[in-house]
């Protein structure tokens, strides 16, 4: 029979919504106080490796309904990276999750002063469907490592994809880290709740509605964004070599990729040169029938479908341009002399549409770019040292790439992540670990040396400031260990000096 206490809380849970009832079982759980031993931390992840190593048939063919991927694609492009961050977690765990001294100064020499990560508690993850498995989960490597509960929402545009995710408590702590599925309204209702973080990855437009909701809890917010990545083509560089890597960065998973190369900025006399190259490459890639090709996807839905499709309303036609909207198929696409004001211009295409806008050199390119929003990624092409630290020195992105597309999000070492409209915070490797982790200053003092302490007490003396100018302005590196020695005479004799200073 159960108790009144147990009829209460029952009654009060089905009173809750399916979101409620995740994050209260989720917190729950992290009160428990279980997921910070790094023991638990590791058992998780290597659980989340089992999930993708078990369900990689399933994985595959949700991903083949969904964008039209081919498993080997999906094993390149979606598992390969998130398997890496797993193992650099799990490898490196103790390290991050150790104390980190820092420099002290004379009068704290004598003090244990470090940071200390900790969890922050429940973060919500909300997932994009572009790449449904890695954007989702390379977060939640971060949330486990760093041991905080989660909740994961996968978006419902990829929907069997989704399914799959369904499947992830059975593989992780079904209590600490949840899964919720469903669309707008259900995203709506987990955005009431209150957590410790949120790490969204999607539109602007749904940023800003995601940072307004956790404004109202102040809750800290990573923002995985996107916008127009601007790629400059310099006339001095390999073009042949160039065209090949943009094509590969712009058509890869049908252009839905929130790094792919937005638009082409080039000087009117290589535009030719540039298009003709593309074609071989498109050719090479895809073949003369891209609809027939197995690694040529498809955009996710005719929602998008049309949008894409209207984006190229008003502008010359160099490349492709075939479609069926049946089959959401969109064919490999070049756009000539476009206008700043053309309206494939004025949004994110993250479709297989490729502008090309005519500048006037380097100069010209960075007031373009300047001109607008800070793109997630900015791309250059070229053969000159120089014209590449320009680009990097006048302009303002979430990464820079010279000589590639997309490559720099394979690194676990790089901070992945935009600045302004395309988004806020970082992850991959420790980045992740750290974003998700409360990095707390601890300063661990003995009862002892009170003589030291007299210059900070009231009254405060021409004499005492002098002192403190002298102790508190010394900086001590602590790693160079061959100063330690140095570093204990220095403050034995300061303390020597203090004292005797404070007896007169």
């Amino acid at each position: 029979m159960l108790t009144s206490s147990e009829t209460h809380n029952l009654d009060r849970l089905s009173k809750m919504s399916r979101e409620q009832q995740a994050v209260q079982q989720a917190r729950k759980a992290f009160l428990t106080g279980r997921s910070k031993p790094l023991d638990y931390r590791i058992k998780q992840l290597q659980n989340l490796k089992r999930f993708i190593k078990e369900k990689t048939t399933d994985i595959a063919n949700a991903m083949r309904k969904d964008l039209h991927k081919t498993a080997n694609a999906t094993q390149l492009f979606e598992i390969l990276g998130l398997e890496g961050e797993i193992n650099l977690a799990v490898s490196k765990l103790a390290e991050w999750a150790a104390a980190r001294p820092v420099n002290k100064n004379l009068l704290t020499i004598a003090d244990d002063v470090y940071i200390q990560p900790e969890p922050l508690g429940v973060v919500l993850i909300i997932g994009a469907w572009n790449y449904p498995i890695a954007v989702t989960l390379q977060p939640l490597v971060g949330a486990i490592a760093a041991g905080n509960a989660a909740v994961v929402k996968p978006s419902e545009v990829s929907s069997h994809t989704a399914k799959v995710m369904e499947l992830l408590p059975l593989f992780l702590d079904p209590e600490m880290y949840q899964v919720v599925t469903g669309g707008v309204s259900e995203t709506q209702e987990l955005l009431k709740q209150r957590f410790d973080h949120i790490f969204y990855t999607g539109s602007s437009t749904v940023g800003k509605l995601v940072m307004e909701a956790a404004a109202r809890h102040l809750t800290p917010v990573t923002l995985e964004l996107g916008g127009k990545s601007p790629c400059y083509i310099d006339k001095n560089c390999d073009i042949r070599i160039a065209c090949r890597r943009i094509t590969w960065g712009k058509y890869m998973n049908c252009g839905q990729t929130c790094i792919a190369p937005d638009y082409i900025l080039c000087e009117s006399s290589i535009q030719d040169k540039v298009i003709n190259e593309i074609q071989k490459c498109i050719q090479e890639f895809y073949t003369n029938d891209p609809k027939s090709f197995a690694d040529y996807g498809r955009i996710i839905n005719q929602r998008h479908f049309k949008r894409i499709m209207a984006l190229t309303d008003g502008s010359t036609l160099a490349i492709g341009g075939d479609s069926d909207e049946s089959e959401c198929y969109i064919a490999p696409t070049v756009l000539r002399d476009v206008t700043p004001g053309s309206k494939v211009m004025q949004e994110e295409i993250f479709g297989p549409i490729l502008p090309i806008v005519i500048v006037n050199g380097l100069k010209e390119a960075i007031q373009f770019i300047n001109e607008r929003e800070k793109p997630l990624a900015l791309y250059i092409f070229s053969s000159s040292k120089k014209v590449i630290k320009q680009m990097i020195s006048e302009t303002s992105s979430g990464a820079l790439v010279a000589n590639d597309c997309l490559v720099h999000f394979t690194i676990s070492d790089l901070p992945f992540g935009g600045v302004g409209n395309s988004g806020t915070g970082r992850y991959h490797g420790k980045y992740s670990f750290d974003q998700l982790s409360h990095l707390r200053s601890c300063l661990i003092k003995k009862l002892n040396m009170e003589g030291v302490n007299q210059m900070r007490y009231p009254p405060h003396t021409t004499e005492k400031l002098r002192w403190a100018r002298v102790l508190l302005l010394k900086q001590v590196n602590l790693a160079r260990w061959r100063q330690v020695a140095q570093v204990a005479v220095i403050a034995a004799l300061a303390a020597f000096v203090v004292q005797r200073f404070l007896r007169r």
